[in-house]
Formats: structure tokens, C-alpha cells, sequence
């Protein structure tokens, strides 16, 4: 059975091998925002020792109001986050978020925002990064087409809301199957799927 094969039969019927965190720790410097992703900070930690990820730079697609990209910038040297930073008034009026967000994470010196669609951003980044995390529109196309370009530019890919959105769960799925990495899923707090380039891992260590 060849690596493909075997993949794909470990996601038979949308199963991903669960991860099971060893620690929680909670990073000391984070803004005081609404977020979906308040929880999930407290295992960052705990996956980068587990994978063994270097902890100089960290990027971001789908940033919001912060919360998440302030978390990763506890443990990174760089931090980069691009977003279009539009969001929706309560009458439904898209507003521009971008000036807020900067100000919310003005101590966070580590951190770049960019104003960005996320298919304009990939087409020009050529960097590698130790991990990338995908929290944009929860739909299967968008989600498989920056997380491949995530995988392929970072040692480890993280999705959120893998639980609470089938199409994220499977864009995630697919990914792995087409790039031979390793996945997991971490099913608390609306699910975080967990993309790990072992091979890349190995071959940095091999030249250390």
C-alpha cells in the first residue's frame, strides 16, 4: 500500500486521528477581545514542542479583531496576518475594521497586518513559515485553495473550525492527501485541524 493509499484510509469517512494535547499553558499577552477562538490559544504551546516547530515566524490568514494572531505572537519572532478586514455592521453595511485591529494589538511590535484578499497575497509570498494558520470564509474552495498554499509554505498548517464546518474539515482532508502530511484534529472549541510537514521537519533536523 503506497503513502496515498494509506492516507486516504485513515480518513475514510471523514475521520481524522484525534490529537490529544499534553499541556495547557495560556500565553501571558493577549487583547481583551470577542473571539470564537478563545480556548485554543492554550494548546499552541503544546503543538509546537509536540511537533517540534522552530518559533520564528508565524502566518496568518482570517485575522478579525486579533485575538488568535496575539496568541501565536507569544511564541514567534515575526508574526504576519492578512485579512480584508471587512466585517458587517448590524444592518448588514460591510465596515472596515482594519485601523481597529491595528490598534488592538499596537503592544504586539512583532506583528504585521496587511489589507489583503488571501488570493492576491499567495500569489506573490514565496517565504516559508514554522506555521500558518487558515481561519478565512468557511467554504470548501477558498479553504483548500490558501491551505495548500499554507502546507506548502510551512512546517505546520492549522485550520479552525474544522468541527463546526464539513467543508473546512474536508479541504483539510484533501490537503493532506495531496501533500502527504500528517493530520489531526483537535475536536473542542468548533474543531482545529492540525497539518504537519514531517518530512520537512526531519530534513531540517538531518542538516543541523
Amino acid at each position: 500500500m503506497d503513502a496515498e493509499q494509506t492516507i486516504k484510509k485513515t480518513f475514510k469517512k471523514n475521520y481524522i486521528p484525534i490529537y490529544k494535547p499534553a499541556k495547557l499553558i495560556k500565553p501571558k499577552n493577549l487583547p481583551d477581545v470577542i473571539s470564537a477562538w478563545k480556548g485554543l490559544e492554550l494548546i499552541i504551546e503544546d503543538i509546537l514542542d509536540g511537533f517540534d516547530l522552530e518559533r520564528i515566524s508565524c502566518i496568518e490568514f482570517g485575522v478579525g479583531f486579533g485575538f488568535s494572531i496575539a496568541s501565536f505572537s507569544n511564541y514567534f519572532e515575526r508574526v504576519t496576518g492578512i485579512d480584508t478586514f471587512d466585517s458587517k455592521s448590524l444592518s448588514g453595511e460591510k465596515v472596515d475594521h482594519f485601523e481597529e485591529t491595528k490598534a488592538i494589538l499596537a503592544e504586539h511590535r512583532n506583528i504585521r497586518l496587511f489589507k489583503s484578499d488571501y488570493r492576491d497575497w499567495i500569489k506573490k509570498d514565496k517565504s516559508r513559515y514554522n506555521l500558518a494558520h487558515i481561519d478565512i470564509v468557511h467554504q470548501y474552495e477558498e479553504t483548500y485553495e490558501c491551505g495548500l498554499w499554507a502546507a506548502r509554505h510551512s512546517d505546520c498548517t492549522v485550520f479552525h473550525d474544522t468541527e463546526s464546518f464539513p467543508e473546512v474539515r474536508q479541504a483539510a482532508i484533501d490537503i493532506a492527501i495531496e501533500t502527504g502530511q500528517s493530520l489531526y484534529n483537535y475536536p473542542l472549541l468548533n474543531g482545529l485541524g492540525i497539518l504537519v510537514d514531517k518530512d520537512a521537519i526531519q530534513k531540517r533536523h538531518s542538516q543541523e
